[in-house]
């Protein structure tokens, strides 16, 4: 994106002008998992179709709203709806809302998504904190000219997931009696589900789960400095392990079913950050 800079202040000028708090905390819900949105005392929203520069969300499941507002007395910014790098988007147009968040003033950042499970000892409705990542996408969100306004040129990703962040979510999960396992994430390009062969390879390099998001906005927001928690939501046991065939309301069926228990969770760690 030409002139990324400017075009980031401007889309954050445009939310300043109309958003009211001020949010150290966005969240970006995953395929299915927007049902957290209802549990905001609800001050705005705003489609991502108004607000300059900012893509616009085309896969069912992802209604595409930025949503201000409240958790109890915690001020939260929350995006229902993200952006994939197989809708033909660009890397930096995909991550294109994190870098307004760190605009406006976000320092951390909890990201969620519906994945599939690569663990055996996963099933379907398991919940995962994410520990670390493997990236294997064709591209990601930091090549190209570096603007050092934003960040450096090489940034470290020896923590991408915070441990302070996990520390918190752990000891809401115990408060809270919600089971959840702890695993890799391995970011694909999709938009087909993985074949047997491919989730044999990932599970060979250590992945525990699999899904075709999350860790470009993890690399970005880490550019930024921003702290990250990544929780994934197993919709589904990957090729060559599941009996069945993938469907994406398969998925997005399984993710709402998940939904309330993920969403306590996220409310009460927002609460605790």
């Amino acid at each position: 994106m030409e002139n990324l800079y400017e075009k980031v202040k401007e889309s954050a000028a445009y939310i300043e002008e109309r958003m009211t708090g001020k949010p150290k905390t966005g969240v970006v819900l995953g395929s299915g998992l927007g049902r957290f949105g209802e549990s905001i005392e609800k001050s705005l929203e705003i489609g991502y179709s108004d607000i300059p520069h900012f893509p616009v969300s085309t896969v069912k499941g992802h209604e595409g709203k930025l949503i201000f507002g409240k958790i109890g007395e915690t001020d939260v910014l929350a995006m229902k709806g993200r952006f994939h790098f197989y809708e033909g988007y660009s890397m930096k147009e995909v991550v294109y809302p994190v870098y307004v968040m760190k605009s406006l003033g976000l320092e951390n950042l909890i990201v969620t998504n519906a994945c599939g499970g690569i663990n055996r000892g996963f099933e379907p409705g398991t919940l995962m904190i994410i520990e670390d990542f493997i990236n294997m996408f064709k591209d990601n969100p930091l090549i190209g000219i570096n603007d050092e306004r934003l960040g450096t040129r090489f940034p470290d990703m020896s923590e991408p997931y915070s441990k302070d962040l996990i520390e918190i979510a752990e000891s809401v999960a115990k408060r809270l009696g919600i089971e959840y396992e702890k695993g890799v994430y391995a970011g694909v390009t999709g938009p087909y589900y993985e074949t047997a062969a491919e989730i044999r390879m990932l599970g060979a390099c250590g992945a525990d789960a699999v899904g075709m998001s999350t860790v470009p906005e993890t690399i970005l927001a880490n550019y930024l400095g921003m702290k990250v928690l990544g929780i994934s939501c197993v919709t589904n046991m990957a090729t060559g392990i599941s009996k069945e065939k993938h469907t994406h309301e398969g998925v997005v069926e399984t993710a709402n079913a998940a939904s309330e228990r993920l969403g306590k969770w996220v409310e009460a760690t927002i609460k605790g950050v």
